[in-house]
């Protein structure tokens, strides 16, 4: 792998550098659609990384749908490797954005829209009183559709005008009813954003306010880029007795 020419490109993680020589190795055909690609090891050494750094590139690399991985090895997307697929296990997804609980058998709900912030959050947002901006809202239901989580995230000016994969939605535009938007910490630093979290978990003073009186947690989540400008706000409401909160991060 090349070395950096940059600050900027020394600051982008190790995994999505080697995630993005890969890719470019696929979409130039390097890679044939459905051939095997280099073991763990060799990736390792070719790029001269860790094993598990070249694990978390793969990852991506099957979260986006450009590989598959079966008990044989991992195989570029394509004809050949769609058959190989038939006879591996289930594939295991990741946490849908904002985070949430791994447990079978959940229901997710997920939409966008275009609207104002509650107004104490505009300036942290770095929104004039009223301007509207892009708003996820995101929720876990269990199988008989009560609520194991909900979620409400609110994001920047500068998240819409720096990230391209969000601002493809601004004023609206492709606000589809699923929205994915479960790479979104990797479209930050894709950016060359680094990203700082902070977050605060409180319960409800008056457990009457919650539905059917049950135990909850709230958590509140900022998070931030390096020059201290917050790019996202989410505000979470987690059902404590019926599901695990677990959040996914990676700096």
């Amino acid at each position: 792998m090349a070395e950096p020419d940059s600050g900027t490109a020394a600051e982008v993680p190790l995994y999505l550098r080697v995630a993005a020589a890969l890719r470019e190795d696929l979409a130039q055909r390097r890679i044939s659609p459905g051939s095997r690609l280099p073991s763990e090891r060799s990736l390792s050494q070719r790029y001269h990384v860790n094993r598990q750094t070249v694990r978390s590139a793969l990852q991506l690399l099957r979260d986006e749908g450009l590989v598959v991985t079966d008990r044989r090895g991992t195989f570029a997307a394509g004809p050949g490797a769609e058959a190989r697929t038939e006879d591996c296990a289930p594939r295991v997804h990741r946490p849908s954005f904002p985070g949430g609980p791994r447990a079978a058998g959940t229901l997710v709900r997920a939409s966008l829209a275009w609207e104002p912030p509650p107004a104490p959050l505009a300036p942290r947002l770095l929104l004039a009183p009223g301007e509207p901006t892009l708003v996820h809202r995101h929720a876990v239901l269990d199988p008989r559709g009560s609520a194991l989580q909900r979620a409400v995230s609110w994001f920047s000016r500068p998240a819409l005008a720096e990230i391209p994969q969000l601002a493809r939605y601004r004023r609206g535009r492709d606000c589809r009813q699923q929205p994915d938007l479960r790479l979104l910490y990797h479209w930050m630093h894709q950016a060359g954003l680094r990203v700082v979290h902070r977050e605060s978990v409180g319960v409800p003073a008056d457990p009457g306010t919650t539905a059917g009186g049950a135990a909850r947690l709230l958590v509140h989540r900022v998070v931030s880029d390096q020059h201290g400008r917050a790019l996202e706000i989410t505000d979470i409401d987690v059902a404590a007795r019926s599901a695990a909160w677990t959040y996914e991060f990676s700096a």
